[in-house]
């Protein structure tokens, strides 16, 4: 990730000047996670948009505090428009901007470390001042002998020590969160992280992004609208990696682009053709697409930096994510969910026709134009089925390919907030007609046929009046289905309620026998009363949080 160096960068952070120790590192960790859980917390009891402001700025300030791995997660959460609320999307933007620089004589000693010569034997000119700064490393301008203009990407100092650190340390945080908060273990969040720091442990070694680069330029060799730098193999090494200097527009500046004439509209339609091929055709994307590693040269091409965060598609997910991806065109609500079901991003429950009807509101609704949530509220019933059973899972293998999907949706949404998905993959499905061939490629092609016949042979105007009746006749089921979740939802908030007040009299007896023990000098029994009494307590806590969230989804389904 590519961003501009601040000039204070001399002002070092805490995991810079700190001598980092498991304890000392597990301290700021777990402080910091368990701080802002209590805010989140907090923040459901509807605070002010200045209150939210400053929570988003704490935890800005605390993720460059605690270094480059939560660095990594911010940036990643920077364009989730869809997801945060205004004030930590702009909060979480600046860590685009504000990663500090080393300094630049640490550079130039890793620079002649790594590569075995004194810095102006290498490079004719060298740039003392970064021009960008990352949350892994920093970037100088220079130039080769050759006359050849370069840019020099040099990894920050003992980032592996530390990040050795943060693999102990989160592991343990994800542990503890799993052993306290239940409704963490639907996720495997153990798969995701191995799957974060295997890629974090790839990212630092800048040999394997040089290759990653390579290929990358290779996939997309016959296409000019998407420019990969040019890596000079022997100026480079594990932690210095030296590329084609390639200047670029920052793909989010829509001042500049607009000055420059170009159309934010036709970037987004390349990106959008972009990541088609390199899901469906050739299972290697670019797994950190934010705004930071993407810019648009003046004549209008895409330009990708960063290479470090790259990930592969196994066959058999690529074949059932072409199968998604026309079932999205083709608004097939069934095969969607079939193929989610199959690449584990949904599980089976008794009941599918909640999910399903969701999937069919989403496709008729969002293919043409971005998700609004406010229009959800016509399916508010299908939803609070959806809360109650918690049909969807993260699998590790499809962390990557999620995150990457998120961050280019909020990318795309910044450049177009009306973009049109079905338009712009109509190039992209026009150019697979023409080509032929087997293995996945004749699977994406033979889905592509299936779509043209499909478009083809619609349905008359008496079978969509057929089809029109058969949805009003699972109308009417579904609202026999909702009459009894409201019934199930009655029943349960009752359950909840009953316990709470269990605990309560439990928790009070207790305190109060406790207190009667205490002044008659029964030290030892007065202790183990107080214990049970804080525990039930604990219980009562957790039961009045789980009733207090049941009843804002209640109100949130009957408004």
């Amino acid at each position: 990730m590519l961003t501009i160096a601040q000039p204070n960068s001399n002002k070092l952070l805490r995991w810079q000047k700190v001598r980092h120790t498991s304890f000392s590192r597990q301290k700021d960790i777990f402080g910091a996670a368990f701080t802002f859980i209590f805010f989140l917390w907090w923040e459901g009891r509807s605070p002010t948009s200045a209150t939210k402001s400053k929570r988003a700025k704490w935890l800005v300030a605390k993720m460059l505090d605690l270094g480059p791995t939560f660095i990594k997660v911010g940036q990643s959460l920077s364009t989730r428009i869809d997801l945060f609320s205004p004030e930590y999307v702009q909060a979480f933007s600046e860590l685009q901007d504000k990663v500090p620089a080393f300094d630049s004589k640490d550079a130039i000693a890793i620079i002649e470390s790594e590569l075995g010569k004194p810095i102006f034997t290498i490079y004719r000119d060298f740039g003392m001042e970064p021009i960008a700064a990352a949350s892994l490393g920093q970037v100088h301008r220079a130039r080769l002998h050759t006359g050849d203009e370069v840019v020099i990407k040099v990894q920050r100092p003992k980032l592996k020590e530390l990040f050795d650190l943060d693999l102990v340390v989160c592991g343990q945080l994800i542990k503890v969160l799993r052993r306290y908060f239940k409704w963490m273990k639907q996720y495997d969040l153990e798969g995701i992280f191995d799957e974060f720091f295997t890629i974090l442990y790839q990212e630092i070694d800048y040999r394997q992004e040089g290759k990653n680069a390579d290929r990358f330029r290779a996939n997309f060799a016959n296409n000019h609208e998407i420019i990969v730098p040019k890596v000079y193999w022997e100026y480079s090494s594990v932690k210095v990696l030296t590329l084609e200097f390639v200047p670029g527009i920052k793909i989010n500046d829509l001042q500049t682009l607009a000055a420059n004439n170009i159309d934010p509209k036709a970037i987004n339609e390349i990106g959008i053709r972009c990541y088609l091929k390199q899901f469906l055709q050739d299972g290697f994307f670019h797994a950190d697409p934010h705004p930071g590693n993407l810019a648009v040269t003046t004549d209008g091409c895409l330009v990708f930096y960063d290479y470090g965060m790259m990930a592969e598609v196994v066959t058999f997910d690529r074949d059932q994510m072409v199968k998604t991806f026309f079932a999205v065109i083709r608004k097939d609500a069934n095969t969607l969910v079939d193929t989610l079901t199959s690449m584990g991003l949904i599980e089976k429950i008794g009941d599918m026709t909640a999910i399903k009807r969701m999937m069919k509101f989403v496709l008729e609704r969002f293919t043409e134009k971005p998700v609004d949530i406010k229009e959800f509220d016509e399916i508010k019933s299908e939803l609070y089925v959806i809360f109650e059973k918690q049909p969807f899972r993260l699998p590790p293998k499809m962390t990557y390919l999620l995150k990457s999907l998120s961050t280019l949706a909020g990318v795309a949404l910044i450049l177009d907030p009306e973009y049109n998905f079905r338009t712009a993959a109509q190039p992209f499905i026009k150019s697979l007609v023409v080509n032929q061939g087997g293995g996945i490629m004749g699977g994406v092609i033979r889905q592509t046929q299936e779509f043209i016949s499909s478009k083809i042979n619609q349905p008359s105007g008496t079978e969509l009046i057929l089809r029109r009746l058969e949805e009003r006749i699972e109308q009417g089921e579904l609202r026999f289905q909702v009459s009894s979740v409201e019934s199930d939802r009655t029943l349960k908030q009752i359950n909840l309620a009953v316990k709470s007040l269990i605990y309560a009299c439990i928790g009070g007896f207790m305190f109060l026998a406790g207190t009667v023990l205490l002044l008659g000098n029964f030290t030892n029994w007065a202790i183990v009363t107080f214990a049970i009494a804080f525990l039930s307590f604990i219980h009562l806590w957790r039961s009045m949080s789980k009733l207090s969230f049941r009843e804002k989804l209640d109100q949130f389904v009957e408004k």
